[in-house]
């Protein structure tokens, strides 16, 4: 196994790029440093390849406002906001359409943020699509969830294998520098 360098301002962004870092590991340094720590750990990772390419601080790309928006009451004939944020409102709305076991998945929260101007009665149908395609294919993974892309794909190729034997592989795996997908050779830490 290689040794990952330590994570400081003598690194260069190429070299960075090589290795897996946690979420926490980059916040930390981002506060070391001043850079914005917020968003998720692909922005995180940019602005910290920048700064280290650069010595420069790269703002954060602007959030969503920090109140929520007063939307009323929710009916089934109620359009969706332009800028949808989840909400317990929304929560509560879509548990008493879809039942105690609605939740949020990744997948309904895009629908819902790139078709405002429909209704929630549309929203309610793209649900349940959305849960009956997830039945027969194969969901993407954002980027930034390397571990969860990393244990699927292991399980793909390893049918009976143990989460023990995938997890030896991942820790194997991230240790090393480069991507972080699967690749059979991970086997030979076994």
């Amino acid at each position: 196994m290689n040794d990952r360098p330590v994570l400081d301002k003598k690194l260069d962004g190429d070299s960075f790029r090589k290795w897996y870092w946690l979420k926490e590991e980059l916040v930390d340094f981002c506060r070391e440093n001043g850079i914005p720590a917020s968003g998720g750990k692909t922005d995180i990772a940019d602005r910290i390849a920048h700064f280290l390419d650069t010595g420069e601080v790269k703002k954060a790309a602007a959030g969503r406002s920090s109140t929520a928006k007063d939307i009323g009451n929710i009916t089934l004939d109620s359009i969706i906001e332009p800028g949808f944020v989840c909400s317990e409102k929304h929560r509560a709305f879509f548990k008493e359409q879809i039942g105690s076991s609605f939740s949020f998945n990744v997948a309904f929260q895009k629908w819902l943020k790139a078709n405002a101007g429909k209704t929630y009665a549309d929203a309610v149908k793209a649900y349940f699509d959305i849960k009956q395609k997830a039945k027969t294919e194969k969901t993407s993974i954002d980027g930034q969830f390397e571990y969860n892309t990393y244990i699927r794909d292991f399980f793909e190729h390893n049918k009976g294998r143990s989460l023990d034997d995938a997890i030896k592989c991942w820790k194997y795996k991230k240790s090393m520098p480069g991507h972080n997908r699967y690749e059979d050779k991970d086997l030979e830490v076994l």
